[in-house]
């Protein structure tokens, strides 16, 4: 009961303080890029056994010389970053990230209200893939069948194809799979799908936009910091083949 008492806590201050800090993160700050959404209709779905996909999805276009100055493993963790400080500033400061060695926890204010923890974030990489990976290790909005199972959060970014020697297009898409939610089990699923899920959908679709303005934090940890820290990352086509977007 305490899990489900912190998640229903953590989907109502999510719920109050979401849209203005949304809005306040979208306007003001030029647009390098332009950010159009492509997310799949049936962007989440839950299976018998209660686990969830969710994808989110945005193309962007750019200048092909902006393009080949970001695509860098820097970058890359960068953009994980920057995906922690928008949901932390997008709650006005409800929700935090915590680094540890081996863990990454997002909070309530503070421990001990956790409500998700991961394991430190794996990368993969080559010329027209990058990939970055949470495992979901626990928290209080995870129900004990999703606890170190193989559920993951993902951000999946992609070169595409030219149309023209002016513009570069990139395929960005965040993934939530085998998601097994404490409010859906211990409440109903419906109050999952009115609640936590479209608050998670709402705030996606939201940072999606918000990467029209490349403004990449910089990183906690750093471990990619040197141009050439990224030499020996694996290629993501090797390993991760990607999935179709529909559920």
């Amino acid at each position: 009961m305490v899990y489900v008492a912190a998640g229903i806590a953590a989907v109502a201050a999510l719920a109050l303080a979401w849209l203005t800090g949304v809005r306040r993160l979208l306007n003001g700050s030029r647009r390098i890029a332009r950010a159009v959404l492509v997310s799949p209709a049936e962007h989440t779905t839950m299976d018998d056994r209660g686990a969830v996909r969710s994808v989110q999805a945005a193309d962007l276009t750019l200048a092909p010389g902006v393009l080949e100055e970001i695509w860098s493993p820097t970058n890359l963790e960068r953009l994980a970053r920057t995906y922690w400080r928008f949901l932390s500033r997008c709650t006005l400061g409800l929700i935090r990230v915590q680094y540890d060695e081996d863990e990454r926890a997002v909070v309530l204010l503070t421990r001990p209200f956790v409500l998700l923890r991961f394991h430190a974030p794996q990368y993969r990489m080559d010329a027209t893939r990058g990939l970055v990976r949470w495992r979901i290790a626990g928290g209080a909005l995870v129900s004990r069948a999703g606890h170190e199972g193989d559920g993951y959060l993902q951000i999946d970014v992609e070169r595409c194809a030219r149309t023209d020697r002016d513009t570069a297009r990139v395929h960005v898409e965040v993934e939530v799979a085998n998601f097994y939610p404490a409010l859906a089990s211990a409440i109903a699923r419906w109050f999952y799908s009115v609640t936590q899920s479209r608050i998670h959908v709402i705030v996606t679709h939201s940072f999606l936009r918000s990467l029209a303005k490349l403004d990449l934090a910089e990183s906690v940890v750093g471990r990619y910091a040197a141009p050439d820290d990224g030499a020996a990352l694996p290629d993501p086509r090797a390993h991760e083949p990607r999935e179709s977007s529909a559920a």
